[in-house]
């Protein structure tokens, strides 16, 4: 069954509100304005509202920019990440020209052009158990454009801890999901994934990939529920989980109900503090292979010595066969994910060198083969992406 969106309430820290808008706003906004579920009430309501924006990237991008373009007029971005050329491809308020700059100060100046009237702030900082309270207490809805699983499981924890609506949003190649957590009566993130799922089953965008578009298109819901939070019209996701496919360009619905067991917003809260969220989902952060796994390394620079002297060296490509036609290094080709049932392929009498993109994968084959036996086996450390930088900057970096 459909919630009906409430109007929100002001923070007790909010500045007195907003009674009128200028000429300026009335002409800026004047489409919302001749919409009879908008009007002047919602639209002040809109200029009256504070909402922080979790990450600026894929999500963060569209949910900026159209936020921003609708009047809301406190608009907070946490961001502690650089623009890499990479986020191009899907991160649409960054240009080439803002490559290497700060994503959140990147963000800010783009969307201060977009609408000068609205007060935008930059956090240039990871969110963490130690800031995450004092950074959500002062906005009245948080949306969640993050890309993992620790910061996803702090984002909501902070979020019932303080009372505070969380817009969530996730992608992945071709499908996305969104929701809305932590209203009340309303499920939150741990009644739907009460535990993180084991390091490395569930890939990142950098090893996965995502269709550059996607994260356009479940931004955009997510700004259209933040708005809708904000102005009180139509039906929640609450309590609803709304999948998109885009291949097959689908929309279907999962209905979620709130775990009075949930040990975050149950009837027994037995969480009632922000943990450590890194070691909660058994990762050391973001780029880690997985937890406490150790595995020899050799440098890109002695391996290329060691090819150049004719060293007999079996290298292992365990990346994906599309990975493998964007660039490689003459290897074996042997997915990560085959190597159980093709381990038989490799002679273990000689040394073996395993590479991936950036090392990640390549430490799990790495400890995998060594566990089942192999001795001469070591992983290419930063894989191709430390190749092309510290050996031969003609093979592309992806």
């Amino acid at each position: 069954m459909s919630t009906k969106v409430q109007p929100l309430t002001a923070s007790p820290a909010a500045q007195p509100a907003a009674t009128t808008l200028t000429n300026e706003e009335i002409l800026r906004y004047s489409r919302h304005l001749i919409m009879p579920e908008v009007g002047m009430e919602g639209q002040l309501k809109l200029k009256n509202a504070k909402v922080l924006l979790i990450g600026t990237g894929g999500l963060g991008a569209p949910l900026g920019l159209y936020l921003a373009a609708a009047g809301v007029g406190r608009l907070g971005l946490v961001d502690f990440d650089v623009v890499d050329f990479t986020n191009l491809q899907r991160q649409i308020a960054f240009g080439t020209s803002d490559v290497g700059k700060s994503k959140a100060q990147a963000a800010r100046a783009r969307l201060s052009d977009l609408n000068p009237d609205i007060q935008i702030e930059a956090f240039e900082t990871q969110l963490t158990s130690a800031n995450a309270l004092e950074l959500f207490k002062d906005f009245d809805i948080i949306v969640d454009g993050t890309d993992n699983f620790p910061t996803r499981y702090l984002v909501n924890d902070a979020c019932i801890l303080l009372g505070k609506p969380n817009v969530y949003g996730s992608i992945f190649r071709f499908e996305g999901q969104i929701t809305v957590f932590g209203m009340p009566d309303g499920p939150c993130y741990r009644c739907l994934y009460p535990e993180p799922p084991p390091p490395g089953l569930v890939p990142s965008c950098a090893e996965g990939g995502v269709l550059g578009v996607l994260p356009g298109i479940v931004g955009s819901i997510q700004a259209m529920e933040t708005i809708k939070l904000i102005i009180g019209r139509g039906d929640s996701l609450v309590g609803r989980l709304l999948l998109f496919d885009a291949l097959g360009m689908k929309f279907r619905e999962l209905k979620l109900r709130k775990n009075p067991n949930c040990p975050m917003c149950g009837e027994q809260r037995t969480i009632n503090q922000l943990i450590d969220y890194y070691e909660f989902c058994g990762v050391r952060g973001e780029e880690a292979p997985g937890p406490n796994v150790q595995v020899p390394e050799i440098a890109p620079k002695e391996l290329k010595s060691r090819l150049d002297r004719g060293d007999d060296l079996y290298i292992l490509d365990v990346r994906e066969p599309h990975e493998y036609q964007i660039c490689n290094l003459n290897g074996h080709l042997i997915p990560l994910g085959e190597l159980p049932r093709r381990v038989h392929e490799l002679d273990s009498s000689r040394e073996i060198v395993a590479h991936c993109r950036s090392g990640k994968r390549s430490a799990e084959a790495v400890d995998f083969l060594r566990k089942a036996g192999f001795r001469k086996i070591l992983n290419l450390k930063g894989g191709i992406l430390a190749w092309s930088d510290e050996v031969d900057p003609t093979v592309p970096k992806y």
